[in-house]
């Protein structure tokens, strides 16, 4: 579909865009370069449809993962296996979803990681299902902490996104931002094993210390004469252990919300201009599907495409420049939405529904400067930017967390 000049100007009026005229950002803008976004930074029209972690915090706590007392005397130096008890779980996770789900949350876990100069895990695992067995040589008699351990990372996140930006001699420019929504982390470095007595000498705050703060080096059971082997936990071992949280029992995805229910349709406050999310400067855009259990896809608008291409903007808001719309289809009457239990899956395709309130059919607007037509589309509930795999009539318009680093998931709000 040809885009006229008129019709892009209608787009920017409705949608309140118009400010002071602008040139739009150059429309072969190629994607960012391999340099991380830096929060303000620039960004280009191709980077709309994209999002990118920045880490707003971490802390880095030495953590005994498995622990076991045991004594050795006189005699009975030399190879041991000792069998551990498991003392603390630390599961990688980002958010809520119990595991790493799609490249926006690994490249959160990298990210975190490079910041602190560690290497952490980048994919789903827990301490757990690491062996709980230590083979140790002593040479020496006396009360040892046997132990695994690690580093536990943990902080928080937030998303950076390409969106517009005022300067301050009234002109525009595209500029990396900070997104909506935030997020936290957990990981850990690689396992180390070993064994420390309470009169070793140890660095403060390292896993070494940590173990030997378990051995309560002051308590009656340390100081007891006791044939060799294993010790009885001491109450703070107990104490400690009660205090962690159950290992998962299974998976990497938390439940997701139920489906939406079948209710009277909400309400909507739906703009009056009508639009089509098109791929810029090509003919084909979003359209939605006339059967439920199929997926919006990329579709040529003919006379025989019954409005299934035409989407209003309802209920809409805005805050810091960023659009947030329920997008309603004139041809079936739905609005867009992620299906819920696919609502943590990367590449997840987009759908329609009956409307309801429900952030799942939220979504984000990043905008071009004034005078251009270029938008990205973010899921509100999912955090995932929209995207095609490849330009073909019936390509269906999936979620990516972290967007689609060829500029596929940049499209063009048309006014009709």
């Amino acid at each position: 579909m040809a885009v006229t000049a008129p019709a892009v100007a209608v787009a920017v009026a409705a949608m309140g865009l118009a400010a002071s005229p602008a040139a739009a950002s150059p429309a072969a803008a190629v994607p960012t370069a391999a340099a991380a976004p830096q929060l303000g930074g620039a960004c280009s029209t191709a980077d709309l449809g994209t999002r990118h972690p920045y880490i707003k915090n971490t802390e880095v706590s030495p953590t005994i993962t498995h622990f076991k007392g045991w004594y050795v005397t006189e005699g009975t130096t030399g190879n041991h296996t000792v069998v551990t008890s498991t003392q603390t779980v630390v599961t990688v996770s980002v958010d809520l979803t119990g595991g790493v789900e799609g490249s926006f949350a690994v490249a959160t876990l990298e990210a975190a990681g490079a910041k602190l100069g560690l290497n952490v895990k980048v994919e789903y695992s827990s301490t757990s299902s690491e062996s709980n067995t230590v083979a140790w040589s002593f040479n020496q008699p006396g009360y040892y902490g046997v132990y695994k351990g690690t580093k536990k990372v943990t902080g928080t996140y937030g998303s950076l996104n390409c969106n517009r930006s005022q300067q301050s001699d009234g002109s525009w420019a595209l500029k990396w931002a900070e997104g909506p929504g935030s997020g936290s982390f957990t990981t850990y470095t690689t396992l180390e094993e070993g064994a420390v007595r309470c009169q070793d000498t140890v660095p403060a705050g390292s896993i070494m210390a940590k173990a030997q703060s378990l051995l309560d080096c002051g308590s009656p059971a340390a100081k007891a004469e006791r044939p060799a082997g294993a010790v009885a936990p001491t109450a703070r071992q107990e104490q400690d252990r009660l205090a962690q949280p159950p290992a998962p029992t299974g998976g990497t995805s938390a439940e997701q919300p139920g489906a939406i229910a079948r209710g009277a349709r909400a309400a909507l406050d739906c703009q009056t201009q009508v639009y089509k999310i098109a791929v810029p400067g090509k003919p084909l855009s979003w359209g939605a599907p006339v059967l439920a259990s199929d997926g919006v896809r990329l579709r040529p608008s003919t006379i025989f495409s019954a409005h299934l291409d035409h989407w209003r903007l309802c209920n809409v808001t805005e805050s810091n420049g960023v659009i947030e719309a329920t997008l309603w289809n004139w041809g079936n009457g739905g609005c867009a939405t992620i299906a819920a239990p696919n609502a943590a899956t990367d590449r997840a395709v987009v759908m329609t529904a009956t409307c309801a309130e429900d952030d799942l059919q939220r979504f984000f607007i990043y905008r071009d400067v004034p005078g251009s037509p270029k938008i990205g589309v973010q899921n509100k509930y999912t955090g995932s930017m929209m995207g095609h795999d490849r330009y073909a009539d019936g390509e269906f318009i999936r979620q990516y967390s972290s967007g689609r680093q060829d500029g596929t998931g940049t499209y063009s709000l048309d006014a009709v």
